[in-house]
């Protein structure tokens, strides 16, 4: 779909303009949980990987972020991927972090984790573990810098099911991001956060300038790429999930969205815009995932 202006009708521009002696940049980003053992039981060869490779270049990704990969599966990415020639630096363009142990069940006994992909060469990875929720799997966030633009910063994450620690762990995250803004990066932050824009839980997030009919009661400082859709629920955005849920549906009754792109607000330097891609069913003829790929497009102003 075609970007859509800050100015789209209902939803202000950002409060902040960014400094003018900033220079600019615009990145294509890339979010999908693959449920890598869940629905694809650690395989490299079922089509989920070569899905993934395709969409990514296909897209024109320029930052990407995986939740539930097995480790398998992002060695097998990274190999996919740098035959393709896809990153700048085929030796530095790629980070994992383990959430779910190895020695377990899952993932063939290695671990189950988030990973990010850089088309540009990336810096050293600060990797920190969310608020516990009692369970085996840790939730993490993963985050690292452009080599060569320090002060550009992109991270993945995702949060938990467990009700009592979803607030706790967004939370968590926010205060991260926020560090960082403080050091005058700009941040993009990708993952499935297991909570809908609507959410009481999520208010902290969104700015009052998101604000309608779909998703109120906002204060926070943060745009989500998707929120000024004017066709698809205005202020939520398009279902990311690949599964019926009759249950648990939009404000607009068309899927509920758990996935997201976040960038702060007053980094925001142009349009915006993302799209929910339709479910893969590259994998033996059924679906690769429960989960589509978000993909969406940013121009943000960065510290030189």
């Amino acid at each position: 779909m075609a970007a859509v202006a800050l100015t789209t009708v209902g939803l202000a521009a950002p409060a902040v303009a960014a400094p003018a002696a900033e220079g600019t940049a615009t990145y294509t980003v890339w979010e999908w949980n693959v449920a890598g053992d869940a629905m694809n039981h650690n395989s490299t060869t079922n089509g989920m990987v070569g899905a993934a490779a395709r969409s990514i270049q296909n897209r024109g990704a320029d930052f990407v972020a995986l939740n539930e990969l097995c480790a398998s599966q992002y060695r097998a990415l990274v190999d996919s991927l740098r035959t393709a020639g896809w990153p700048e630096d085929s030796t530095n363009f790629a980070r994992f972090e383990g959430a779910y142990p190895a020695g377990k069940a899952a993932c063939g006994g290695e671990e189950e984790g988030i990973a990010i992909f850089s088309k540009r060469p990336l810096g050293p990875a600060d990797r920190f573990t969310l608020p516990d929720d009692g369970q085996r799997e840790k939730r993490k966030l993963l985050c690292a810098p452009l080599k060569d633009k320090s002060h550009m910063r992109f991270c993945a994450t995702h949060l938990t099911f467990v009700d009592a620690f979803r607030k706790p762990q967004g939370d968590y995250v926010r205060d991260r991001l926020d560090d960082y803004y403080a050091k005058g990066d700009t941040v993009v932050v990708a993952g499935d956060f297991n909570m809908q824009p609507d959410w009481g839980r999520m208010d902290e997030w969104y700015s009052t300038a998101v604000n309608t009919p779909n998703n109120g009661r906002n204060t926070g400082r943060y745009r989500e790429l998707d929120d000024n859709d004017p066709v698809n629920c205005p202020g939520y955005g398009e279902s990311t999930v690949s599964t019926a849920d009759p249950g648990d549906l939009s404000p607009c009754g068309t899927g509920k969205k758990i996935d997201f792109i976040f960038v702060r607000e007053d980094r925001i330097a142009g349009e915006y815009s993302a799209h929910a891609l339709a479910p893969s069913t590259a994998c033996g003829g059924g679906l690769c995932s429960d989960h589509r790929v978000l993909t969406g497009s940013v121009t943000v102003a960065v510290k030189n």
